[in-house]
């Protein structure tokens, strides 16, 4: 036990080094505190709720106003405070991209072990699959799969309709699971031909062969073998498609087809922001700029610890 909690003291030493996985680190503990802290900032009355329309946040005539006194960066154009959407806005992107990174790491991890191990004809299938996925476009088959949803819900028949195999039926909502789901769904085979990589290579080596020799499973040679030698890579992907899915989420929610309001989005703010960006561009810059950082800070996470695993 002692040995593993020293590697792992070494390998935090490891990542602090690397500057760049450092900033990342650094950026992501602060929009998740903020994330975090956001309903306690709102109940110690430091921001204001985010869906509150007050009337003092528009100015005379109507429209925003610009960064000062109870409003630190402006209001929107319904009179919300911008600070305390981006904030919960962090809430709704790390939400979704973390839960559609892992749907979409399930998903390719298993299709991934399952076509290297087996080879043949399973490998073929599925990675003609994975492949006519890869052909179209993920913006495009999310919106696809976000037009099945509504608001109040909405049964889906998967079966003709001419059959009435009510097991089959089931309804979908539109919301944060219906939307990390569609993400996760449509961006999991970038992760499949590098896991199925590894597995082609991995499935050759002496600890495998004398595994299988010793009359081990395929399951447990799978998940006892072969699965620990690929953390490494799946942990690293994982980090960085974390970024991938924040930017999908971020474009359905700019289409209005992503998680509905009150819910604040970063895509919608900059979708309802932008008719007024020539003469209030903090509508449009504050949630863009946080989509930025917030997607700059996984990528460089995920390249200190890519760094980090290639130097062990």
């Amino acid at each position: 036990m002692l040995p593993n909690i020293g590697c792992f003291k070494t390998s935090l030493r490891m990542l602090a080094r690397n500057r760049l996985a450092s900033a990342g680190l650094s950026l992501l503990i602060v929009f998740v505190f903020l994330a975090m802290a956001a309903p306690l900032l709102t109940h110690w009355h430091i921001l204001h709720a985010p869906d509150q329309q007050d009337p003092v946040g528009l100015d005379a005539d109507g429209l925003p106003r610009t960064a000062g006194g109870d409003y630190l960066l402006g209001t929107d154009n319904l009179g919300r405070d911008v600070l305390a959407r981006v904030i919960y806005g962090a809430r709704v992107s790390l939400s979704v991209g973390i839960g559609a990174m892992l749907t979409a790491t399930i998903i390719g991890v298993t299709v991934g072990l399952l076509a290297g191990f087996y080879g043949g004809k399973l490998d073929l299938v599925l990675m003609r699959l994975t492949e006519i996925n890869m052909t179209i476009p993920a913006i495009l088959l999310a919106i696809a799969f976000a037009g099945l949803l509504d608001v109040s819900g909405r049964t889906i028949h998967l079966h003709p309709a001419w059959l009435s195999w009510t097991f089959l039926d089931f309804s979908l909502k539109r919301g944060a699971v219906s939307v990390f789901l569609i993400v996760g769904f449509v961006c999991w085979p970038g992760m499949v031909r590098v896991v199925r990589a590894q597995v082609l290579a991995l499935r050759e080596r002496e600890f495998v062969q004398a595994a299988r020799a010793l009359g081990a499973s395929d399951m447990r040679i799978i998940l006892g073998a072969i699965l620990p030698n690929l953390l490494p890579t799946v942990v690293v992907l994982a980090v960085m498609s974390i970024a991938n899915t924040i930017l999908l989420e971020a474009g359905l929610g700019y289409l209005g087809i992503g998680v509905p309001p009150p819910a604040p989005t970063w895509g919608s703010m900059i979708s309802e922001g932008q008719p007024y960006f020539i003469t209030y561009p903090h509508l449009v810059i504050v949630p863009g700029l946080a989509i930025v950082l917030t997607v700059l800070a996984f990528n460089l996470l995920g390249q200190g610890l890519q760094e980090l695993f290639g130097s062990k």
